[in-house]
Parts: structure tokens; sequence; C-alpha cells
């Protein structure tokens, strides 16, 4: 359950992953939804992992 929490980890540590302009949403480039797009999944990879740990 623990290594849900490593894909935050290694989906932004690769910068060249997602260094690119296009595709744009809403006049955002790819570069910074995309590290957006990160903060609610984490939130819920956090809760699903906390939620799995609970005894």
């Amino acid at each position: 359950m623990w290594a849900l929490l490593l894909l935050p980890f290694i989906g932004l540590l690769w910068v060249p992953f997602y260094d690119f302009r296009e595709p744009s949403v809403l006049g955002f480039p790819f570069f910074y939804w995309y590290q957006f797009a990160w903060v609610p999944i984490t939130s819920f990879l956090t809760w699903l992992v906390w939620r799995g740990m609970r005894r």
C-alpha cells in the first residue's frame, strides 16, 4: 500500500518527461498543468494509503 506514495514522487522527479508546451489546457502549458494535476492525485493516493493502513 505504501508503494502508492511513490507514484507522485516518480511522476514529478523526471522533468524531461513533462517538459513540453503542448498540449495546453485553458492556456496553461503542459509543464504547469501536469504538476498541478498531481496535487489532487497525491491527496487521493494519500487518503487511499491512510484508509488502507487503518486497523
